[in-house]
């Protein structure tokens, strides 16, 4: 096989661009690999895990998370406390605005940067608000000391109007799991304003029947942190995953957990031994939205 230089023409789809990639070096191939796997755990019916870390929503990504959770690609969603958080602010209708200056001072401003986007603080007095009323609203339902995480992300979605994946998650019965829900402004407001505790028992229990009761199970893992490890230990009593990708900017010779190799995963039998995996080392803005295209174009197409 040779490297194969692509043939770029007016009109191309993007998968048959990917398709090329595939057959060319560096991150790009990885690219093309990395896609066809994911491609091949839809087509395989497979339980498709997708681990979210860094700051997804803030950074645009929204939408394709909750065309993934709309259309079953996937069958969980493991996030970070933060991306919930935003979710959350953007679907009370608080957007994230670019930042157009290069001057980032912003003090006494009520603007909270994220990198190159801004957030109102009127977004998280907003978001305090309903997490009062709902902590009302469980109460009086008798929920009163443990709830999953998922379910209480379900919670949020049911009460939400506008388009959210948090709504979509809730009407499609696709848990999203948040192992680091403490670690945000929801889990700082559950621990001033009731004394309603995350039972991270029943995520795990959920995770565990997930991974027993699949007959093929993907992992498609963005950034890393507690995330990508909360998915993939939920493998160890089970057989581990068929397929595995990760799209990561951290690099393995650190030690980082971010950065650890899917080969690492194997070693812990987090994956088979033949389990079909796929690093790219790249922002995960630029790779997830081509993932998502390949996916839809493939799955139209084929």
């Amino acid at each position: 096989m040779y490297v194969e230089s692509p043939e770029i023409k007016e009109n191309i789809k993007i998968s048959d661009l990917i398709d090329q990639l595939s057959l060319t070096a560096f991150n790009a191939r990885k690219l093309g690999e990395v896609a066809k796997i994911c491609y091949k755990m839809v087509k395989d019916k497979a339980t498709v895990f997708l681990t979210l870390a860094g700051a997804m929503v803030p950074a645009g990504m929204r939408n394709i998370i909750n065309t993934f959770i709309e259309r079953k690609i996937v069958s969980v969603l493991i996030s970070t406390g933060a991306n919930v958080v935003h979710e959350l602010a953007e679907a009370l209708g608080f957007r994230h605005k670019i930042i157009s200056s290069s001057d980032f001072n912003l003090d006494n401003s009520n603007l909270n940067r994220v990198y190159d986007v801004l957030i109102e603080t009127s977004a998280f007095e907003a978001i305090e608000n309903f997490i009062e009323k709902l902590l009302n609203d469980l109460n009086k339902n008798g929920v009163k000391e443990k709830i999953s995480s998922y379910e209480l992300i379900w919670e949020i979605g049911k009460r939400i109007n506008g388009k959210s994946f948090l709504k979509s998650a809730y009407e499609k019965s696709i848990p999203i799991v948040s192992p680091t829900l403490h670690d945000s402004i929801i889990g700082l407001q559950l621990s001033v304003l009731s004394n309603l505790c995350i039972d991270y028992t029943k995520d795990i229990k959920l995770l565990l029947d997930l991974c027993f009761k699949a007959k093929k199970s993907g992992i498609i893992i963005i950034g890393g942190g507690v995330p990508k490890n909360f998915a993939l230990q939920s493998m160890l009593l089970a057989e581990g995953f068929d397929y595995a990708v990760q799209i990561t900017t951290d690099s393995p010779h650190f030690g980082g957990l971010s950065g650890a190799t899917l080969e690492e995963a194997k070693s812990w039998c987090k994956l088979k031994k033949n389990a079909e995996t796929a690093t790219v080392y790249c922002d995960a803005t630029i790779v997830l939205p081509l993932i998502a295209v390949y996916i839809l174009e493939k799955l139209k197409t084929d």
